[in-house]
């Protein structure tokens, strides 16, 4: 039988992070254990009260059967509490609050309740994946903004065509913004914020990462919105990062009624949920910051091991204000594909191309000549790493 995969699916090409997976299984088959920066996932463990807080939760919920589709009211009043408390913002868990299986299902799925064949999304270049795979799956366009440590990371918004945002129907942005690190400021929010509500749009803020912050705190997207209603506004949140929770797949997105309305209508069609007692061990995570203030140290001294160890081995100083990954620039000449293969085959490390994170604006890939590292080896193999690095002699 001739099976054919769907036009849409044809059309994506592999995600970058299952061929960065691929690489890994590759180095395996030959005997190396790699020191793997690629894939943002811990090595670490998940911390102790999260998962007796699970533990307790399964035999509290042994016969509770399907779990809410929009995430149980303690949950969503859970992250009502902790949005109060980090952005001073105040949220109705009933109806501004759904729970998301963790960021990446909540992302791409999102686009399909506001994207019509033909329509825009703003997608920064690199990004986070299901941005643009979300918006094609939509049957959208995506309209793609560089992202450079020149512009630390801030859309030059009046260089969007106005055919784009006058059929645009949602702009991303994310801060920290992935993989740079740099934090957005209020003002240019509020830009981004005044340019949505002049053509419609809605503008939907990643902060998986927000609580990965070295000097000061980021802002969200909805404190914008404080006294409207969020109106146009949605903030997608996720455990994985800030909690060490990436396999338990647990998050949520917060705003405008309208906005989380519709996107309810949109799960309750697509998934059953959460389980409850993860939902139970979210909850758990949310009232406890310590771990998060410990994995904020710890991500630092990894972060200054191997930028050290760069600059050491001879490559242009490239840091991180804030989050998970350092976007480093790869020795003169040499493409991001042929570092990240230079590293794994002289130090058995793994990290991303660029190239694979980027789309082109304008004929120019801005995530060229750069790989990805992500902070998630223990403290030991950053060591072991930051060593083999040091090595390396790009004088």
């Amino acid at each position: 039988m001739n099976i054919q995969p769907s036009t849409r699916v044809s059309s994506i090409g592999a995600y970058a992070f299952a061929a960065v997976d691929e690489k890994v299984a590759e180095l395996k088959k030959r005997g190396i254990t790699p020191i793997d920066f690629g894939v943002g996932d811990y090595a670490d463990e998940t911390p102790r009260l999260i998962r007796n807080a699970c533990k307790k939760a399964i035999d509290k919920q042994a016969a509770t059967g399907y779990p809410s589709y929009v995430g149980s009211l303690e949950f969503r009043t859970a992250v009502a509490e902790w949005c109060k408390r980090r952005f001073g913002v105040s949220l109705d868990p009933a109806k501004q609050v759904t729970s998301t299986i963790g960021s990446k299902e909540g992302i791409f799925n999102f686009h399909e309740g506001f994207v019509n064949p033909g329509d825009y999304v703003i997608c920064p270049s690199p990004g986070y994946p299901p941005y643009k795979r979300g918006t094609l799956f939509a049957e959208g366009k995506a309209y793609f903004v560089p992202v450079t440590h020149k512009n630390k990371g801030e859309y030059d918004l009046a260089k969007i065509p106005a055919e784009v945002a006058s059929r645009a129907r949602i702009m991303w942005v994310t801060t920290p913004s992935s993989p740079l690190g740099y934090v957005a400021s209020l003002d240019f929010l509020k830009r981004a914020y005044e340019f949505c509500q002049k053509h419609n749009i809605i503008l939907a803020s990643d902060e998986a990462y927000s609580e990965l912050w070295f000097d000061e705190p980021p802002h969200s997207a909805l404190e914008l919105g404080k006294d409207n209603g969020f109106d146009g506004i949605v903030q997608f949140h996720s455990l994985s990062k800030r909690s060490i929770m990436t396999g338990w797949r647990v998050g949520w997105a917060a705003g405008d009624e309208k906005v989380i309305s519709v996107f309810k209508k949109v799960k309750t069609n697509i998934d059953s949920g959460t389980p409850s007692f993860i939902q139970d061990a979210a909850i758990a995570a949310l009232a406890d910051e310590k771990h998060v203030e410990k994995l904020r140290k710890q991500i630092k001294r990894k972060r200054n091991l191997i930028v050290s160890a760069l600059r050491k081995a001879g490559l242009k100083k490239c840091t991180n204000p804030a989050g998970l990954y350092l976007w480093q620039q790869a020795p003169e000449g040499m493409s991001g594909e042929q570092f990240a293969t230079l590293l794994i085959e002289k130090c058995h490390i793994v990290t991303t191309p660029g190239e694979w994170l980027s789309d082109a604006v304008d004929g120019v890939n801005p995530g060229a000549g750069h790989v990805r590292f992500a902070f998630v080896p223990d403290i030991n193999q950053v060591k072991e790493a930051a060593s083999r690095i040091e090595k390396l002699g790009f004088k």
